[in-house]
């Protein structure tokens, strides 16, 4: 069962069309990248499947509770880190937040501090422990890495695999480094200027010769 299917998507802005024809499938518990170059339109299908953009075309799908995580991550930087969790949870019946301090632990510390004076990792981790907060089937995280230092993006990785393993949590990672969203995912997209250029398994898409050259900085840089 897909808890994402998304079938000739197209959006426009206006005369400008972002995505043309784009069709992609998440499964039950499956982990899965979209990557490509800044502008390919990879910020535009996450807002597109979360409603915030209107679909000019096309067809999307998802079962189960779904959680968007978005770029730059959105926090009210006035509010605690415990509020912000907690507004994740706005439709869910408990709004309790110590399972995503046993989860996300880093942030047990912080918890009755303003959002606005973490770092930036920390506040990515707010980010998703809200999107958390929601208990989804399936997550969307845009740019996870963002202005993150390797090891902090790293620990992320572990975390959202330990989520995969244990709770069974299904991830589309919306990454422009490619590397990083290869460490987690077992399956991928490639979005160039609003179409699918390439997809596949990550060993497959690694070992490409072309997407070495042009998504992954060149065959000493691929993913393991």
């Amino acid at each position: 069962m897909n808890v994402i299917e998304v079938e000739d998507l197209c959006v426009r802005y206006g005369t400008a069309t972002a995505l043309d024809g784009v069709s992609l499938s998440v499964g039950k518990g499956e982990l899965v990248a979209l990557v490509g170059a800044n502008g390919a339109g990879k910020t535009t299908l996450l807002n597109a499947l979360s409603g915030v953009l209107r679909r000019a075309a096309g067809r999307v799908g998802i079962q189960g509770r779904f959680a968007h995580v978005p770029e730059g991550r959105q926090l009210f930087p006035d509010l605690t880190v415990d509020d912000n969790l907690r507004l994740g949870a706005y439709r869910a019946p408990d709004r309790d937040t110590a399972w995503i301090y046993r989860v996300l632990p880093e942030l047990e510390r912080t918890r009755k501090q303003h959002a606005g004076n973490l770092s930036g990792g920390q506040q990515q981790m707010v980010a998703l422990g809200r999107g958390l907060m929601a208990r989804p089937d399936v997550m969307a995280i845009d740019e996870m890495s963002l202005g993150l230092a390797p090891l902090v993006a790293g620990s992320l990785i572990t975390v959202l695999a330990e989520l995969n393993r244990e709770r069974g949590l299904a991830v589309l990672l919306v990454e422009q480094s490619a590397r990083l969203a290869f460490r987690l995912c077992s399956r991928a997209y490639v979005l160039e200027a609003g179409r699918v250029a390439a997809s596949g398994t990550t060993r497959e898409l690694a070992e490409s010769a072309v997407l070495k050259d042009v998504y992954l900085g060149g065959a000493d840089q691929a993913p393991a």
